[in-house]
């Protein structure tokens, strides 16, 4: 039941995040910024935010610096939104799972020929 709970304040804290991120966040260092996944801990009080950032590197740690700028505004507004009783501490991490999955296709292609 715990689990479900996570899961399901995960998904709607995803939902949330990624709507204040595009309509909210004015910051034009944010660039293209995808909310991929939000993962919650045992005791619901702190929120990893997986983001994925199309860019170069600069502008992924740019963008990076910028979210983690806009934690205690994103903060209050989940709290308004979500009429949560603790609203988690945000902690923005770089989910580089398409890079790697790209990286991982190119090297079958190399390997066994295109078909």
């Amino acid at each position: 039941m715990v689990q479900f709970r996570r899961e399901r304040l995960g998904d709607q804290l995803r939902v949330e995040i990624a709507d204040l991120i595009q309509k909210e966040v004015r910051d034009p260092r944010v660039g293209f910024v995808t909310v991929t996944e939000v993962r919650m801990s045992p005791d619901l009080k702190h929120a990893r935010v997986y983001v994925s950032i199309l860019g170069d590197e600069e502008q992924t740690a740019e963008s990076l610096d910028v979210l983690e700028r806009s934690r205690g505004f994103l903060k209050s507004q989940i709290g308004h939104r979500l009429k949560l009783r603790y609203v988690p501490q945000l902690r923005f991490v770089l989910d580089e799972t398409l890079d790697e999955s790209a990286r991982i296709e190119s090297l079958l292609k190399e390997t066994y020929g295109e078909k």
